[in-house]
Parts: structure tokens; C-alpha cells; sequence
């Protein structure tokens, strides 16, 4: 059977160059891939994927939320590629696991794990509940040489510690970071 993956790392921690590097192998060797993502993520146009380091490709196929995946559609496809997949509802990586099991399609999912206030996404949480493997992207800290596991929004310099979950297009304001400066960055904040 094949595999339901999720791939999971920090902003800034390569994800969508790991992914689009992914696709690049299958065509290379002839398979066929198609690349899904979230509509609303049109910070480079609805339908581009893009990584920070200029690479790109158009999506095959963008999900709004009402979407209903039909697995049935992916027949003679090698692989399933999923970015910002921290984006999608429940119900649509439920049908991503479905798409493993018939017709039988690997399918590598790409995304946070958790937001900036280290709350989890709803498509993160479906995804750590239902995937086969579960992999950390890693990258270090923006302040020092451990870990980053955490996402710190930053507004005027200055963490951020209430705001909507969702902010696109404000790469600048987000940073990498472990949890000694996450912790000690947003008490510095919320004491203010």
C-alpha cells in the first residue's frame, strides 16, 4: 500500500525547494506527478508554487475549502505532491489518505506544523493523526546555532503574541526560532 507522508518544518526551512526538488526527480525519470496546493495561497499567483529560493512550478490542481478531492481522478498518477498543506480541512486530508489506498498513489504532504502562537493547524493535526511517516524539515534558530521548531511572528521587531492565525505574504515578519527564544522573546512581549 502506498504511503500517506507529512513533511513538516518551520518557515524558512526549505519545505517547498524539498518538494518542487521531489517532482523534478519523478518527471525526470518519466512518472507522472501532480502538485496540489491551496487556493489561498496566491502569494505568487494563485496557481504558482514557489520556493524562496526562486525555484517554481504551476499547480496541477488548487483546493478551496469546499473542494471534494475524488481519489478516482488519480489514476496512472506516481505521486501526489501537497504544499502548505497545514492549510487544508480535515475532510480533504481525509481523501489525500484515501488517494493511498486506492488508487493506491504515494501522496508527500509539505507544511507547518504549528502556527505562531505553537498552536497546530487543523490540516497538521489530521495530518500527524492519519499520516504513515512523519518527518521534521529541519533549519536552525534565527538567534542562535539549536533547533528552530517554532514560528515567531514579529511585528515592529517586536514577537507577537494575538493576531489571526493565518497572516500571507509577510515572509519578513516570521522567523525560525527554538524554544529558549520562542518562550523568552514573547514573555519579553506580553510584559510590555
Amino acid at each position: 500500500m502506498a504511503k500517506l507522508y507529512f513533511r513538516y518544518g518551520t518557515m524558512d526551512s526549505a519545505k517547498t525547494l524539498n518538494m518542487l526538488a521531489v517532482a523534478h526527480n519523478y518527471r525526470k525519470q518519466g512518472k507522472s506527478v501532480k502538485l496540489l496546493k491551496p487556493r489561498l495561497d496566491d502569494r505568487f499567483g494563485a496557481e504558482m508554487i514557489r520556493s524562496r529560493s526562486g525555484l517554481e512550478a504551476e499547480a496541477d490542481l488548487l483546493l478551496d475549502p469546499d473542494v471534494e478531492i475524488d481519489p478516482d481522478a488519480f489514476q496512472g498518477v506516481d505521486c501526489v505532491l501537497v504544499d502548505e498543506a497545514q492549510f487544508l480541512p480535515e475532510h480533504q486530508i481525509d481523501a489525500l489518505r484515501a488517494i493511498t489506498i486506492s488508487p493506491g498513489v504515494p501522496v508527500i504532504c509539505y507544511g507547518l506544523r504549528t502556527d505562531f502562537q505553537t498552536r497546530l493547524f487543523p490540516g497538521s493535526r489530521r495530518l500527524l493523526e492519519l499520516a504513515d511517516s512523519i518527518e521534521e524539515v529541519k533549519v536552525t534558530c534565527q538567534y542562535c546555532g539549536r533547533k528552530a521548531v517554532f514560528n515567531l511572528r514579529l511585528i515592529g521587531g517586536v514577537a507577537a503574541t494575538e493576531g489571526p492565525q493565518i497572516l500571507l505574504g509577510a515572509d519578513d515578519e516570521y522567523v525560525p526560532v527554538c524554544p529558549a527564544h520562542y518562550f523568552e522573546l514573547t514573555a519579553e512581549a506580553s510584559a510590555q
